[in-house]
């Protein structure tokens, strides 16, 4: 799990369209560092230190589960990123973004590539004013005293004009959802994304036990004699854990995520049972339904069959290894029909046939910016 820490940065802009370099680096700062808290106001002041173009600054608060170095990082790839050129010298220039670390909680950081709190910041009013307005009363770790003291005495005779655009914060996930559930065949990586998610979003995470489920296995060997008292099984220990987690509030987590719904039962009861059976554990299922609450967003993950049975064989679990593409193709119609007819559910289904979010961030980013952008 990550720690989340505080951070205050500060952004500037001279070049080219200067609102939207500053809306952009934010967009960039909230995926690739963290959770943007609050923003300033966006102010306009001469270039401090060399004769340029006025600049547009700002400060934001973000929540980030990075240390101080991997911070620096990212805030450099987005600086290049967005067409700044860093040089050896330590002339003061012109640039697209520039963006600095003022604050880190209140750690005092001394190092070749990093001091905090930034050494320069009390002695700029461009900086001060913005800061101040979202963060008065936090305590300056050196000075030991309120930001909106240490504003007061800043001696900077610079004008500050408050432009009164308006940057648009983005919006997290854990602000979005308070529970997201994630569905998929039999080797879709629902666990593996769901765990992810849960450790990169400060989540709580629920995960399916099917591993300490004693029919699984024999399920596998003999299909017709295991099926209803496998789903059976399922079925209540879904409804029991599901019952048990969702109730429980976890203060130190963001929001819910699971690698499973409980309707997932009755799509591989319909494709294991006989009708029979099915009508008997249907009348069971739907007491239970009635009780379980909704995810905010249900995430349905969709891959091929071929690429299923690679990722089986890849994952070595010996009772998945003998599993047909026929089988697979029957719960993959399962979950088509639970999804066009459950109307009350938010769904997102994501096609993760060619791609690989575990070990490409471009990939997984891609998933990730799917879910922010749902309805």
């Amino acid at each position: 799990m990550h720690i989340l820490r505080t951070t205050y940065l500060s952004l500037g802009s001279n070049q080219g369209n200067k609102l939207e370099n500053l809306q952009k680096a934010i967009d960039l700062i909230a995926e690739n560092i963290g959770s943007v808290q609050k923003i300033s106001s966006v102010y306009k002041t001469a270039a401090w230190g060399f004769e340029s173009d006025d600049f547009y600054n700002c400060c934001i608060q973000v929540s980030t589960g990075l240390n101080p170095e991997d911070l620096l990082k990212n805030i450099h790839k987005t600086e290049v990123f967005l067409g700044r050129k860093r040089t050896a010298d330590k002339v003061y220039k012109a640039r697209t973004i520039d963006i600095d670390v003022l604050l880190f909680d209140q750690e005092i950081i001394f190092s070749k590539e990093l001091i905090v709190p930034h050494q320069e910041m009390l002695n700029r009013k461009f900086v001060m004013v913005p800061l101040v307005e979202i963060a008065p009363n936090v305590i300056h770790p050196i000075e030991k005293l309120r930001l909106q003291i240490c504003l007061n005495n800043c001696t900077d005779t610079g004008e500050i004009e408050n432009t009164h655009l308006k940057l648009i914060r983005p919006v997290s996930l854990s602000e979005k959802y308070n529970y997201i559930a994630i569905e998929g065949n039999i080797g879709t990586g629902k666990t593996t994304l769901s765990r992810m998610i849960a450790e990169d979003y400060n989540a709580k995470i629920i995960l399916e036990r099917f591993a300490d489920n004693p029919f699984l296995p024999k399920f596998y060997e003999d299909n017709d004699r295991y099926a209803f008292p496998l789903e059976m099984s399922f079925l209540a220990d879904r409804y029991q854990q599901l019952s048990d987690d969702l109730a429980q509030f976890d203060l130190f987590k963001n929001f819910i995520v699971s690698d499973y719904y409980i309707f997932k039962s009755l799509i591989f009861a319909q494709v294991t049972l006989q009708k029979e059976e099915y009508f008997l554990y249907r009348k069971m299922f739907d007491l239970m339904y009635k009780e379980i609450s909704k995810p905010d967003l249900y995430i349905y993950l969709y891959q091929n069959t071929p690429r299923l049975i690679e990722n089986i064989k890849k994952r070595g679990r010996d009772y998945e290894q003998n599993i047909l593409p026929e089988y697979l193709d029957k719960i993959h119609q399962g979950y088509n029909t639970f999804i066009k007819t459950e109307e009350q559910l938010n769904t997102l289904i994501i096609d993760v046939s060619d791609k690989d979010f575990v070990n490409n961030p471009e990939d997984y980013k891609a998933v990730i910016d799917l879910i922010k952008k749902a309805e």
